[in-house]
């Protein structure tokens, strides 16, 4: 039986309303329109069991998801969204251990889903020209103990990104066309890089100039989510659905054909070498 600890990330979901989101630690406490719990409360007892407040109010303790934590981000610009969120990581194949560049932080909702996914071996490095934007990114991160994962850095990328040899990077960025010469010059040779962009005439702009650079693989697609009501007798889809909310722009970068001939005369098979 997995018991919560002091430090963890809680979350504290009442019988009706929002969930609170907490990080326990001993003597604090949640105060709510409901009634207060301490801390001290929750610590050492089962996830998922349930609480009750000086109110008698009722709330599930439960270990928050990524998609709990990205739906309450604070935020001062548009989010990418969850249901994009994980088809990107998947595409980009971000995983424990892996150096991720993003450039345009904006809240910090895909900075924080990528070092979720890095873990505490991997690395992300946020780019963004607003200084206000990191700020506040980093207090979200620094919200939910993520921020040592995460390097941010206050620069235009048009300049150029710092790394090389990355193994992905996302631009979150209007005009991501124009940076592709960048983008190439931070990954190594067969990573991934995606983009995310919220109209057509961005997306065949950003296309045009792939065809410039050497990129291999190309997809655009987008996504779109319908929830169904829980009822048994009545299932049907709910009233609404979250439908466009961007392109997705995917494709790996490759060796330019005259270097990829280079590397093949000086680094030739042995098994086929005379």
């Amino acid at each position: 039986m997995s018991l919560i600890r002091a430090g963890d990330l809680a979350m504290l979901v009442p019988e009706k309303g929002r969930p609170f989101i907490q990080h326990l630690q001993p003597g604090k406490e949640l105060q709510t329109h409901r009634g207060s719990i301490h801390h001290d409360d929750l610590i050492a007892i089962p996830w998922g069991s349930q609480v009750k407040t000086h109110l008698d109010a009722r709330f599930l303790v439960l270990e928050p998801t990524l998609h709990d934590l990205l739906l309450r981000i604070r935020r001062r610009s548009q989010i990418v969204f969850p249901k994009d969120i994980g088809y990107i990581l998947l595409r980009l194949s971000v995983g424990p251990g892996k150096t991720v560049i993003e450039a345009g932080t904006g809240s910090g909702a895909m900075t924080t889903a990528f070092a979720w996914a890095v873990g505490p071996t991997g690395k992300v490095i946020s780019y963004d020209r607003r200084e206000d934007m990191i700020s506040l990114a980093r207090e979200n991160l620094t919200r939910i103990a993520l921020e040592d994962r995460v390097v941010f850095r206050n620069h235009d990328v048009i300049d150029g990104f710092e790394e090389e040899a990355a193994e992905a990077l996302f631009l979150d960025l209007p005009k991501a066309h124009l940076y592709l010469s960048q983008v190439q010059s931070a990954l190594r040779s067969g990573a991934s890089f995606g983009a995310i962009l919220p109209t057509t005439n961005q997306v065949s702009q950003l296309l045009a100039e792939l065809e410039q650079h050497a990129f291999a693989l190309v997809d655009v697609c987008e996504l779109s989510l319908r929830y169904y009501k829980t009822i048994p007798e009545r299932l049907r889809p709910v009233d609404r659905m979250v439908a466009h909310t961007g392109y997705l722009v995917f494709a790996r970068s490759v060796l330019p054909a005259a270097e990829e001939e280079a590397a093949i005369e000086t680094d030739p098979d042995p098994e086929h070498s005379e």
